[in-house]
């Protein structure tokens, strides 16, 4: 059983916490506010569930999930993080984040800029793409025709083998989609960032198959 950390709970985080609690994993949960607004959220998915602080939360994971705005990337806590295998679902907002220069001008991935703080962490862009409501409808035993895939980004071969295993855990497969200097390709408002999910007013989604984002990524344009 791996314990996975949560360092923010919004819609992903919560959503991918649910899915690693149903498929066996143990979960801490954290957030900016305290682990004692995430004392229902807790109770609600079981035993296997707890909550903590984010530094807590982040050495307490095996594998580690940080899903929170890009402009709260200064306040992450970089030291028990190091050494682990990180999935950094965050997408970049002006509106929300405030204009990020390396950022807008592309100079940078986001990934690449959480990395800058917490550099001795080993990240994969996962879980960024998709709606989070589609996210817990999509999942699929392991062998279903109608698998959906998920694609990841990062520059440790055995990191994205971790998060792989993870994902497939959860009902989903994965098209590795380079290093994290690629990860651009799954960012907001790329092909695959959404649309192979279906329009957000289905809250179902429809099954995206390895083929049909592999073309999504193959014509994201910077």
């Amino acid at each position: 059983m791996t314990t996975v950390g949560f360092i923010g709970s919004g819609n992903i985080g919560s959503t991918i916490a649910r899915l690693a609690i149903e498929a066996g994993h143990q979960i801490v949960l954290s957030n900016s506010r305290g682990p004692e607004t995430l004392a229902d959220t807790a109770a609600e998915l079981g035993p296997r569930a707890s909550a903590a602080t984010s530094g807590e939360a982040a050495a307490a994971g095996d594998i580690v999930v940080v899903t929170v705005p890009v402009k709260a990337f200064p306040a992450l806590p970089a030291a028990p993080l190091a050494g682990k295998t990180v999935i950094d679902t965050c997408n970049y907002g002006p509106e929300r984040d405030g204009h990020i220069p390396e950022l807008d001008s592309k100079l940078l991935t986001s990934s690449e800029l959480l990395l800058r703080y917490m550099p001795d962490a080993v990240l994969v862009k996962a879980f960024n793409n998709i709606f989070f409501k589609h996210l817990l409808s999509l999942a699929r035993p392991a062998g279903a025709a109608d698998h959906s895939y998920l694609p990841i980004a990062g520059d440790s071969a055995p990191a994205k083998a971790a998060v792989t295993e993870f994902i497939e855990a959860l009902g989903y497969s994965v098209v590795d989609a380079g290093r994290l200097a690629d990860s651009w390709r799954q960012a907001t408002d790329t092909p695959v960032w959404g649309t192979p999910y279906g329009p957000y007013s289905n809250e179902k989604g429809q099954p995206a198959g390895e083929d049909a984002i592999r073309a999504a990524l193959a014509t994201a344009t910077r």
